[in-house]
């Protein structure tokens, strides 16, 4: 494992990261540990409950009371489609 400084890591992040995505390891000390550099990823469908800590039936509350909300507007007629045209005012 390549170990760098804080200062190290800093000046040149991007080019350590980029090493970190080829398959390098690469670690920065700091308070006497190694902090380490790795690639993630991401899935759309567990974002709210790792980024939010939204378990999933609170999800499904949500959508519920999003739709709900959303059919109300329809029927309403307060919901319109978007046409990719912005109206200025």
């Amino acid at each position: 494992m390549k170990t760098l400084t804080v200062t190290a890591a800093r000046q040149n992040l991007g080019a350590w990261l980029k090493k970190t995505l080829q398959g390098e390891d690469i670690g920065v000390m700091i308070d006497g540990a190694i902090v380490a550099f790795r690639p993630v990823k991401v899935y759309s469908e567990d974002c709210a409950e790792h980024e939010y800590g939204a378990t999933p039936d609170a999800l499904e509350d949500f959508a519920q009371k999003a739709n709900k909300e959303l059919d109300g507007d329809r029927k309403g007629r307060r919901l319109k489609p978007f046409n990719g045209k912005l109206k200025r005012g």
